[in-house]
């Protein structure tokens, strides 16, 4: 065997002798710094004797690392202080030695591997006793004693005066601070039905504390295992754990996709395609017949607008977030998974089945040790991805709560079980609502038919309404494109299996029509390669269009009249617009850009803003339910029945507010709806049938 503390020696003072120097010199002024050495195996370990040594590292890591602890205590350096208790710490392992969590086998125990995923939760840092000192209580010897796992462990007797009497003292004992971790395979990267596996990693020195839950990481170290069971009921079923080396945290945006240049030159050329948005928009869910503009809203989400961060520290958004409100039966829940299928990175939960907990992140007490531990949610899970939610308005109201601060702030704020910390969210969210009677009324507000506050609605860019109407040619047509896409998979799977007279050729052509424009696996590598190297700037055209927009929708509204958006609908604009060049890999945002965004914007704001009554869009109709006109007549109203209430002590008869509101010039018809929509909200109340007072705040 190569490995000996003169060759690890040879190595450092080869490659490492300014870290080395950097050491001593925090040694020499009693500095508590770091005392670890980086070795980048892949760069210098591989090319040292050959790579024997990195050899010996993974097959043998316990004597190997041992000896480069001493090897490291060997060196010379410009202070000439001894180097003790050095650590070093191997990164940048050979993609070979990255292994799967599912892969993980009991030939690669005692061996030293890296294991790649997100941190589903950590524990509290907290010291952990190597060597414990202790004084015996007959005559005073101080004894130490090397501890392994599990339960402080006392001398068996004084090697002085054979006393069994000891003391244990903390102070002249040897500490190292210690976290365990949970890492769990990323959930994009698994197939249908699979379950995410995880595995418990171990981290001692100046690699604990560092990560929080939602990280993504390569955790390089040594595979151990443990006999299942407690104390001496030991089960011949052992549990895999990592005893963590080092840790490399992975800052780049989709640095798990692996892009080579094949894939940039198919990117580079679909970018040059003058029809790349009709071929994105024929790649999202081509099975699902129309919503051509909720496809193109759903492509814009995927490559989403650009995050800023100002020089004051404010932060802005680059996250789009779409929610989809419409009738049974309208194909929200497969535009969803779909999505889920093809977002680079997707996290899919349902309303129903979700809790605040499950959301955001939630305390856990640990099994092993008693600490409690943080274990991220979707939103945490989801981070510079897409957080799908299905049946978003089934959740309970305290459990929406949790989404306010994730969709604006893009962050998770935890106070829980005493610990106290802000994770990352920065997610888009795609959400879908079903009507609260069944079907979506146009002539109703949309705030008063799905379970969402108005905050919440706020929140969200575009909002689409999926509604089932019917009609004829779009009925015929969607039938058709239904009993075709039926057809084909009958078809294919008596082709499948059974012998039969259909080939592969002679469907070609009814295949096409369901196929993708583009691959799913190229447009996750197109997704992620815009994400990764595409930044638009506005041009000065650009900038012009926008605030044309934006004044002229806002010069609409003259004193007294509806206010059509707000400054929340001008930053969905810009988003918009900034993915929307994304698109074609454009580093400027051009006119073009933002006409197509204000189309859309305009479609979705006419779908849940259109006052039905003026025909003015009004964006409190949207969120409050109640527009600017009904806003005035229920002021009508209250002045009406507050006037009148001196001469009804009993209440005011409903006919004699009737006959005040039509002189109003508000019909009867009107008058009782908004009659039964003040009660609804405590303005009002009925001492007795038919007969109305005012609700007085004092």
């Amino acid at each position: 065997m190569l490995s000996s503390p003169a060759i690890w020696r040879e190595f450092f003072q080869n490659y490492y002798q300014d870290e080395l120097n950097k050491i001593a010199g925090r040694i020499s002024t009693g500095s508590f710094g770091v005392r670890s050495i980086n070795v980048d195996v892949l760069s210098h370990l591989t090319i040292f004797k050959e790579g024997t040594l990195a050899e010996e590292l993974f097959s043998n890591p316990d004597k190997v690392i041992d000896d480069a602890r001493r090897g490291i205590e060997l060196t010379d350096n410009i202070y000439d202080v001894k180097l003790e208790n050095c650590i070093p710490r191997f990164f940048n392992l050979p993609l070979a030695r990255r292994i799967l969590i599912r892969d993980l086998r009991a030939e690669h125990i005692s061996k030293f591997v890296a294991i790649e995923g997100i941190v589903r939760k950590v524990t509290e840092v907290r010291p952990k006793i190597v060597e414990a000192a202790y004084f015996c209580g007959n005559c005073g010897k101080k004894v130490r004693v090397y501890q392994e796992e599990g339960v402080l462990k006392p001398p068996y007797e004084c090697p002085a005066c054979k006393s069994k009497r000891f003391t244990f003292v903390p102070e002249e004992s040897v500490l190292i601070d210690s976290q365990r971790i949970k890492i769990q395979e990323y959930p994009e990267n698994l197939k249908g039905g699979e379950q995410p596996q995880s595995i418990d990693v171990y981290l001692e020195g100046d690699i604990s504390g560092i990560i929080n839950p939602g990280d993504r990481v390569v955790i390089n170290g040594i595979v151990r295992a443990n006999p299942r069971g407690q104390g001496m009921k030991k089960l011949t079923h052992m549990d895999l754990f990592i005893e963590g080396n080092s840790i490399e945290i992975l800052q780049q945006e989709y640095e798990e996709f692996e892009i080579t240049e094949e894939d940039k030159k198919k990117i580079l050329e679909l970018a040059e395609d003058e029809g790349i948005y009709k071929k994105i928009v024929g790649s999202i869910a081509p099975s699902i017949y129309g919503y051509e503009d909720i496809k193109l809203a759903i492509a814009l989400q995927l490559f989403g607008g650009v995050p800023k961060r100002l020089p004051d520290g404010t932060e802005i958004r680059g996250d789009i977030h779409i929610l989809l409100v419409g009738d049974p039966g309208v194909a929200k829940s497969q535009l969803l998974r779909y999505v889920h299928r093809i977002a680079p990175r997707s996290v899919y939960t349902t309303g129903k089945g979700t809790t605040t907990a499950g959301l955001t992140a939630t305390a856990v007490r640990d099994e092993v040790d008693g600490r409690w531990t943080l274990e991220a949610g979707a939103l945490v899970l989801a981070d510079k991805g897409i957080a799908l939610v299905d049946e978003i308005d089934k959740m309970r109201a305290e459990d929406r709560s949790a989404l306010h601060e994730a969709m604006e702030q893009q962050t998770i704020s935890v106070a829980k079980a005493g610990i106290n910390a802000v994770l990352k969210a920065r997610c888009a969210l795609l959400g879908a609502a079903n009507p609260k009677y069944g079907r979506f009324d146009k002539y109703q507000p949309i705030a008063e038919q799905i379970n969402l506050s108005p905050t919440l609605m706020s929140r969200f860019d575009l909002t689409f309404v999926l509604t089932d109407d019917p009609d004829v040619e779009r009925d015929k047509a969607l039938a058709t494109h239904i009993l075709k896409t039926h057809k084909l998979g009958e078809k294919l799977e008596k082709m499948k299996n059974v012998s039969s007279e259909y080939t592969r050729q002679s469907l070609e052509a009814e295949i096409q029509k369901v196929t993708p424009a583009i691959e799913p696996d190229l447009l996750r590598k197109y997704v992620a390669y815009a994400k990764r190297t595409v930044f638009p700037v506005l041009t000065e055209e650009a900038e012009r269009r926008i605030v044309e927009f934006y004044v002229g929708m806002r010069g609409k509204a003259k004193e007294n009249s509806p206010v059509p958006i707000t400054a929340r609908q001008l930053e969905a604009l810009i988003r918009l617009a900034e993915a929307s060049a994304r698109i074609r890999l454009s580093d400027r945002v051009e006119v073009e850009d933002v006409e197509r965004v204000i189309r859309i914007i305009r479609k979705s704001l006419e779908q849940i803003a259109m006052d039905p009554e003026t025909g003015e869009i009004d964006i409190d109709y949207a969120y409050s339910g109640t527009s600017k006109t009904q806003r005035d007549r229920i002021m009508v109203l209250k002045k009406i029945i507050e006037e009148l209430e001196k001469e009804y002590e009993k209440g005011v008869p409903e006919e004699q507010i009737f006959d005040e509101a039509e002189k109003q010039g508000i019909d009867k018809v009107k008058t009782r709806e908004l009659l039964i929509k003040m009660r609804e909200r405590g303005e009002i109340y009925c001492p007795r049938p038919d007969h109305y007072r005012v609700v007085h705040n004092y």
